[in-house]
């Protein structure tokens, strides 16, 4: 079965976000988790995405998500893996790799 190498998004902000004072900031969770994601499964390409809420790229898909984490008050930095949202604020690593899992990513 011939993988596809997902995408997983990190959205967030500079500034955390109110209800998240002690946890990483979105920078940091997304430096931690390209880290994580590759330790867990090495050889294993995956791309990974940081977009800033406030200053999101012009692609319509990622503007219009970057929106609705302002508009719905989502406890950012949010993770979302082909189009899932997978975590909020303090993203788990479990629920991450299982997501990936289910794309045919393999711990080696």
């Amino acid at each position: 079965m011939e993988k596809t190498q997902v995408e997983v998004s990190i959205y967030g902000a500079e500034q955390l976000c109110p209800s998240c004072v002690n946890l990483p900031s979105s920078k940091e969770t997304y430096e931690w988790l390209e880290a994580a994601i590759s330790r867990k499964f090495p050889n294993q390409p995956f791309k990974i995405t940081y977009i800033d809420i406030k200053n999101p790229p012009e692609i319509e898909e990622k503007r219009s998500f970057a929106n609705r984490v302002m508009e719905e008050d989502m406890f950012y930095p949010v993770v979302v893996i082909e189009g899932e949202i997978v975590g909020e604020g303090n993203p788990k690593l479990k629920t991450i790799f299982a997501e990936m899992e289910k794309y045919g990513y393999r711990v080696e």
